[in-house]
């Protein structure tokens, strides 16, 4: 998979992108991570990407030019046209379901605002889908570039050591994971619980399911609704009400 990010601050990104398991991933070349600085597409002098927006208003405002010439780079450079996203707080908001959805793409391109975000225009010419990674506001979109890099990067085989080690986690099948424990068996007079030092690999599953939806009902009960959820299951949590637990 390939993933390029149009951002005025490369190295921002670049420092994070070689680290952890995302780096190791793109030493590999499990990953194609390029950064491109936005500024090297301005035929200004000075650099300058951002104008005083029309009608008046507080802030600057990205100019459309650079970003679709960093893009056309982008486009020749690689062979083919990437899927376009926005990072902007208007956008829809990143889950895991959009998450395996992007995951499936050959090639994005992120593209990061800044001041008060882009021009319209640019939006409207290249961009396919505007993403949020939260109901706030950072000063730009770089932060949230990353977020998405290391959320669809790591459902990329090779990756990670296994599937297995995104499939049972929270969101990835529509509940919180279950509780984990590591050693020692006791810790602070607390007890791993009995099933998982049993080595009955059925109960254990059982068990984690079950904490599982327990776990969902008490912390997301709204992702329970949208949750594909058994006939086990659903008794499960129908005992769990009337106990209150």
């Amino acid at each position: 998979m390939r993933i390029d990010i149009a951002t005025l601050f490369p190295e921002m990104c670049e420092t994070v992108l070689n680290e952890s398991i995302i780096g190791r991933a793109r030493k590999k070349g499990i990953l194609e991570l390029y950064t491109h600085n936005i500024r090297d597409y301005t035929m200004d002098k000075h650099r300058r990407v951002d104008d005083t927006p029309y009608g008046g208003g507080m802030g600057m405002l990205m100019q459309a030019e650079p970003i679709y010439c960093c893009y056309q780079d982008i486009v020749q450079k690689s062979g083919n046209t990437p899927h376009v996203i926005y990072m902007s707080p208007q956008g829809k908001p990143l889950t895991q379901k959009k998450a395996i959805q992007l995951s499936q793409q050959e090639h994005l391109l992120l593209i990061c605002g800044h001041y008060e975000g882009v021009d319209e225009r640019i939006i409207e010419e290249i961009v396919d889908e505007e993403i949020s990674i939260g109901d706030y506001v950072l000063t730009g979109g770089e932060l949230s570039a990353l977020v998405l890099v290391d959320c669809v990067g790591r459902l990329q085989e090779g990756v990670l050591s296994s599937s297995e080690c995104f499939e049972e986690e929270s969101h990835f099948n529509g509940l919180l994971e279950y509780p984990q424990y590591t050693r020692p068996p006791v810790w602070h007079e607390k007890q791993v619980p009995e099933v998982l030092l049993s080595g009955h690999h059925a109960n254990i599953a059982k068990w984690r399911r079950e904490m599982s939806l327990l776990r969902t009902l008490k912390k997301r009960p709204d992702m329970l609704d949208s949750a594909d959820l058994t006939e086990n299951d659903l008794k499960f949590l129908k005992n769990c009400k009337n106990k209150e637990v």
